[in-house]
């Protein structure tokens, strides 16, 4: 087993589901490490995600612990299995860590829900559009900074031309439309390109009109990922400093809510696309 010094996300929750289920069989530590023949540091530092476990060590755990659920042993399984190398790890040493995390989590995911109010998705937008967001950030990035923000931004889309893509519904609010962000002409491309994407089968956008008022979760942009079993979903939320991740069941529930609400109160596929097609058209 080999250490990490900056484990991802991904790896940090494969250690926080191994100790989810050691806490809920009730053992501890020490019978962990008695179980792998290692010693308790060993098995925080797995829980943690700093030291790495073999699938068959997880299966071992599992086992122990009485989990019951076979699908969602062998997803364990499959994430210490996972030794593929992302396409996020060549910014590692030039991004901040929590955009690789996004990367790599999308890469995973069964399928993505977001819902944004100010701006356009970020896996639908166009390099000139995702250009002059970047741009506009206090304090002011560099040119370089910015291209390679824009460059992994597009990197991100791969998700949606692999061999099986990506499951995405996004839930865009009337605002996020009419921002011009780069002005008019960028604008007007960054709808066409997002009602053009919207015809693919695999993603779905539906907007919020301004006309519908409050609604759950205003006042943040979420993207919600769902794993390949649900014990595995995972949601982020956009700060100041950086992205968060949770995936505690009281949040779990409360961000599962807000997309059905979405789903029952947005306009359907159809007229989003239209919808969208008609403010392109006004600029």
């Amino acid at each position: 087993m080999s250490t990490r010094r900056t484990p991802t996300a991904r790896q940090k929750r494969l250690g926080a589901e191994l100790r989810k289920l050691r806490v809920a069989a009730g053992a501890t530590t020490d019978h962990a490490a008695e179980l792998l023949g290692t010693d308790r540091m060993k098995i925080s530092n797995m829980e943690s995600g700093v030291r790495t476990i073999s699938p068959e060590r997880v299966r071992t755990l599992a086992t122990d612990y009485g989990c019951t659920e076979p699908a969602y042993v062998e997803a364990l399984v499959a994430m210490a299995d996972n030794r593929e190398r992302g396409w996020w790890e060549e910014y590692r040493n030039t991004l901040p860590p929590g955009m690789f995390d996004i990367a790599e989590l999308e890469w995973h995911s069964a399928r993505v829900q977001t819902a944004q109010t100010v701006h356009v998705p970020g896996l639908l937008q166009t390099e000139d559009y995702a250009r002059a967001i970047f741009a506009a950030g206090l304090p002011p990035m560099s040119r370089v900074d910015v291209e390679l923000h824009v460059a992994h931004r597009l990197a991100r889309q791969r998700v949606f031309d692999r061999n099986a893509p990506l499951p995405y519904v996004g839930y865009v609010h009337e605002a996020a439309l009419r921002m011009q962000f780069g002005g008019r002409k960028i604008m007007r491309d960054q709808l066409d390109h997002l009602a053009a994407m919207s015809e693919r089968a695999n993603i779905t956008i539906r907007v919020i009109p301004v006309e519908r008022g409050s609604f759950p979760g205003a006042g943040h942009a979420l993207l919600y990922s769902e794993g390949v079993v649900p014990e595995l979903d995972t949601v982020q939320l956009d700060s100041a400093h950086g992205p968060e991740f949770t995936h505690a069941d009281v949040d779990l529930t409360t961000y599962r809510a807000h997309l059905r609400w979405m789903a029952e109160s947005t306009l359907t596929a159809d007229e989003s696309r239209d919808f969208i097609r008609a403010i392109a058209h006004e600029l």
